[in-house]
């Protein structure tokens, strides 16, 4: 599957910002919530109990988790509702993009994030207007463990994935979307899983070249970010290494 660029690695990077800024427990807790709703016990529900490890592996203290699931379990009654959503729409230089919310109250996000579209060189597109453009997968994060990346591909293929990308001390692994949760239970007997969650990611990535256009996207990203309720933002775009420094 392509898409995959050197933005996915400032993407990362950029998770430290959010955390000083309380945005991940914030997401985390929104996850748990909506993942929780119709059944808060993690040994019968798999993609809470995934959630959860996402949560731990974004350093979620254990206590939060554990004061989430005894709302979720009848504690919190009249607690907000959450639900995901996802937005469609075109960033500056046209490059297209998927953003993803959890919110209680769908009409504040989405006039939320259509001004941070408009005020930053973007445009909010209708359902369908971009998702044609993007595969919708599942990436699963494993530590090497010292293991070649010759074993790490094998056993990614014999659980049935569809792709896999070696780095120096961590690889991923992805997967058709409505195959993570099978996979992820394959690996996990064999791996240590750091993390599995679906992302989109763009089959034909436009190319930046240019740090100007490079700095305006990021702006733009930025932006979005600080809308009401933003879980995630994927991009349709990929960044020549020699602009990045």
């Amino acid at each position: 599957m392509s898409g995959h660029s050197k933005w996915h690695s400032i993407r990362h990077k950029k998770a430290a910002k959010d955390e000083k800024r309380g945005k991940v427990l914030t997401k985390h807790s929104k996850v748990l919530m909506v993942l929780g709703q119709n059944d808060s016990n993690p040994e019968t529900n798999a993609s809470l109990r995934n959630a959860i490890i996402n949560a731990k592996a974004d350093g979620v203290p254990k206590d939060n988790i554990e004061r989430i699931l005894k709302k979720l379990s009848g504690e919190g009654k009249g607690s907000s509702i959450y639900s995901e959503q996802v937005y469609e729409g075109f960033g500056p230089e046209g490059i297209p993009f998927v953003v993803t919310a959890l919110t209680d109250n769908t009409n504040r996000t989405y006039s939320s994030i259509r001004t941070a579209f408009m005020k930053n060189g973007g445009i909010l597109g209708n359902s369908g207007s971009v998702m044609f453009m993007f595969n919708h997968i599942g990436v699963i994060t494993i530590k090497n463990s010292g293991k070649s990346e010759e074993a790490l591909f094998e056993l990614a293929i014999d659980a049935g994935a569809d792709n896999f990308e070696y780095e120096e001390e961590v690889s991923e692994i992805l997967t058709v979307f409505t195959d993570l949760g099978r996979i992820r239970d394959i690996l996990s007997e064999k791996v240590e899983i750091i993390k599995s969650e679906p992302q989109y990611r763009v089959k034909d990535p436009i190319k930046i070249v240019d740090k100007a256009v490079l700095e305006r996207i990021e702006q733009f990203i930025e932006a979005v970010e600080e809308a009401d309720d933003i879980d995630e933002i994927f991009g349709g775009f990929e960044v020549d290494s020699r602009i990045i420094i």
